[in-house]
């Protein structure tokens, strides 16, 4: 059960709705941005094999912290719905390097100086995973850290009702998403003949490198715009 200062979060949420307003998981990391001493959010669905969708982000670094470890595969949010807790890091620079190199760098040449992720889930299922970012590095301190979980607590709320929803604001919709990854994956694993797990890291590797979200290359793999040959050479 969420938590009471987790209640009132949704319950602010909801007495604030107007029909203009944007979504709810907008509409929540923005005011989460706004009670804690961070720079922006971003919410990010989880699945049992990896991120899922981007669901909500504030404004551009946290947009780009999001397309980051959805496209690479790594980073706080996926060490974070792994392991079940929290991953914090208050100085990105001093730490992040040597633990995720390739999200370091786009992180770092964002402007995000301080990270905070923090795992969604029910039991053992996982659901997503709320991440938080500063534009200069230092810890939360013990107050903010208890407000951050509480808004976690109502993010994993958020998640659950909009899976209840068939409507296009869905999570399963989001999930759509992650269904063209695996499409495309497959397709590369086909043309290349390399393992599934291969294929998926020729396909982030790819993105990375031409700067695209991995969304958009798997897109144009479906559509046979683009194609994988033998041993993982592009052809396009």
């Amino acid at each position: 059960m969420a938590r009471e200062r987790a209640q009132q979060i949704l319950t602010d949420l909801k007495e604030s709705s107007q029909s203009s307003d944007p979504s709810l998981p907008q509409r929540l990391l923005e005011a989460c941005a706004a009670a804690l001493p961070v720079t922006g959010a971003g919410l990010l669905v989880m699945t049992n094999t990896g991120p899922g969708a981007i669901l909500a982000a504030t404004d551009g670094p946290a947009r780009v912290m999001e397309e980051l470890q959805f496209t690479l595969g790594e980073g706080p949010c996926i060490e974070a719905t792994r392991s079940g807790r929290p991953v914090l890091q208050p100085d990105l620079a001093a730490t992040a390097p040597s633990r995720w190199p390739g999200f370091a760098a786009g992180a770092l040449d964002a402007g995000i100086g301080a990270i905070f992720a923090f795992p969604l889930q029910v039991g053992g299922i996982r659901v997503g995973v709320l991440d938080l970012y500063r534009n200069r590095p230092g810890p939360l301190a013990d107050p903010d850290l208890a407000e951050a979980l509480d808004f976690a607590d109502a993010a994993t709320t958020v998640l659950l009702h909009l899976q209840a929803q068939n409507g296009p604001d869905g999570v399963v919709t989001l999930l759509e998403d992650r269904n063209e990854v695996h499409q495309a994956t497959g397709m590369i694993s086909v043309q290349t003949g390399l393992g599934l797990a291969d294929a998926l890291l020729l396909l982030r590797a790819h993105s990375y490198a031409e700067e695209r979200g991995i969304l958009d290359v798997s897109r144009d793999v479906v559509s046979r715009i683009m194609s994988f040959a033998v041993r993982g050479r592009l052809q396009e």
